[in-house]
């Protein structure tokens, strides 16, 4: 906004230009008549006296007039001033705020930038996460109708350089049947022209094939680090089953494509079904007919071993003693704030079926490029300090279950040979104290008092 001008001052115009009325200047002069006779004197002098009154009148009326203007005047005078300040302060706060948000912006843009070049040099390493995360923004920026799903999943084994992608497809309904348009002179109408249905079912089987040699494409072309040695790609549907209303997902194609054999291809003259088949891609003659296929490679999302998880935080209070827990509430409960940590960056953390046999208790799934992946997680709930060989089979486990990181929470502490074990491998070992500060970070209070735990356990035991 800009400033106001400051308003003109008022000028005085019997002051400045007039002046007060000189009483001189209103003597009568008489002409010869007048002076012969003395009553026409006496009205002249009348007439200059009365004239001199009314000048006076009008000047000191004048002079009023100024000085209430001249107030006036000083009062709008006075608000454009304040007005300007507030207009100069509410300009100086949002230069301030410009400068801080232009050095807010430019701090998040440099964390960005070393994030996007640490990323890149994790893919340049072939790195599992970094690779996963690249692919999927390279699938990200294909461009289709908005009409059609966007949906994929990204998998990759950075041993065989292979690229695992589940695509999911349109289906025949998602193919608009309009061919054209036709104008009806006699009616003064534009009628539509559809296609048949056999021309529907011929154009959806052409562009899903075309969908999958380009998004192999893409991949490989977009392969800077060359990470990838091949790619399986599964293409997936979703529909509602007319006959159960319910939804229905199958595999419909499957394809493997070496980067050799797929980059030997002249995309110029291909018929895309015809390199479908040449690539050994298989799926049903008639892809329009949705028929399922097996999946060439299959990654398996579901662990039978998961069970289904219940809630426990919400009822612990400073008077509950961790330590003292029924083991498998201990469990659920530290999976329920692991996954408030994980829960921020998109992750998930599921419990599995109880054995108590020093196995898995939880697996965590983190997307995180970096720092994520499949995450194995063991609770202890422990009065004495944890054995060495706990860390040691934890670390059998991350190894046998190919995760990329493992987790040891336990109620009571570790001793230094357990330390010392866990430095420098991809193992994070929580103790109670670090139990009670995730519980508070996220809005929750509890105790771990170790002897009052011994005690209430050897009750329970004795009861037994």
């Amino acid at each position: 906004m800009a400033l106001k001008p400051l308003p003109s001052k008022p000028q005085n115009y019997f002051v400045d230009f007039i002046g007060e009325p000189d009483k001189k200047n209103y003597e009568p002069k008489f002409n010869l008549i007048e002076k012969l006779f003395k009553n026409l004197q006496e009205k002249k002098i009348n007439q200059c006296k009365l004239k001199y009154e009314d000048d006076l009148k009008d000047y000191y009326r004048g002079c009023k007039n100024y000085e209430e203007d001249l107030k006036k005047w000083e009062i709008e005078k006075e608000k454009v001033i304040k007005a300007n300040q507030h207009i100069e302060q509410n300009f100086a706060n949002l230069i301030k705020v410009l400068e801080e948000t232009k050095t807010e912006f430019y701090e998040n843009q440099k964390k960005q930038h070393e994030h996007i070049e640490q990323l890149k040099k994790e893919y340049f390493n072939k790195s599992e996460n970094a690779t996963i995360w690249y692919f999927s923004e390279v699938l990200s920026l294909s461009k289709y109708p908005d009409y059609f799903p966007s949906d994929y999943e990204v998998f990759y084994n950075s041993n065989t350089g292979m690229l695992l992608v589940d695509y999911k497809l349109p289906i025949p309904e998602d193919i608009p049947n309009i061919k054209g348009f036709k104008f009806i002179l006699s009616k003064n109408i534009i009628e539509e022209l559809y296609l048949s249905a056999k021309e529907i079912e011929q154009l959806y089987d052409t562009v899903i094939y075309q969908i999958i040699l380009r998004t192999l494409y893409e991949i490989y072309m977009s392969d800077k680090a060359e990470a990838i040695n091949s790619v399986v790609l599964n293409g997936n549907i979703e529909k509602i089953d007319k006959a159960t209303g319910k939804n229905v997902q199958a595999t419909i194609l499957s394809i493997q494509a070496s980067r050799k054999e797929f980059l030997d291809i002249n995309f110029e003259f291909i018929d895309p079904r015809e390199c479908f088949k040449k690539l050994k891609g298989i799926g049903s003659a008639k892809l329009h007919t949705l028929t399922p296929v097996l999946p060439l490679i299959q990654i398996n999302k579901e662990d039978k071993r998961f069970i289904e998880s219940r809630s426990v935080i919400s009822s612990i209070d400073d008077t509950i003693n961790l330590a003292a827990m029924d083991w498998d509430a201990f469990e659920h409960l530290v999976r329920e704030i692991l996954e408030k940590e994980f829960v921020v960056s998109g992750g998930e953390v599921k419990v599995t079926q109880a054995s108590r046999d020093g196995g898995v208790d939880a697996i965590a799934f983190d997307p995180d490029p970096l720092r994520g992946g499949k995450i194995v997680i063991q609770a202890k709930r422990y009065t004495n300090t944890v054995d060495v060989s706990a860390v040691r089979d934890l670390y059998g486990t991350l190894i046998s279950e190919g995760a990329s990181r493992g987790i040891l929470v336990t109620t009571s502490d570790y001793g230094a040979d357990s330390y010392e074990f866990a430095k420098n491998k991809p193992i994070q070992l929580l103790n109670g104290g670090h139990l009670l500060h995730l519980l508070e970070k996220h809005g929750h209070k509890a105790k771990i008092d170790l002897f009052e735990a011994k005690k209430i356990l050897s009750q329970q035991k004795e009861k037994k």
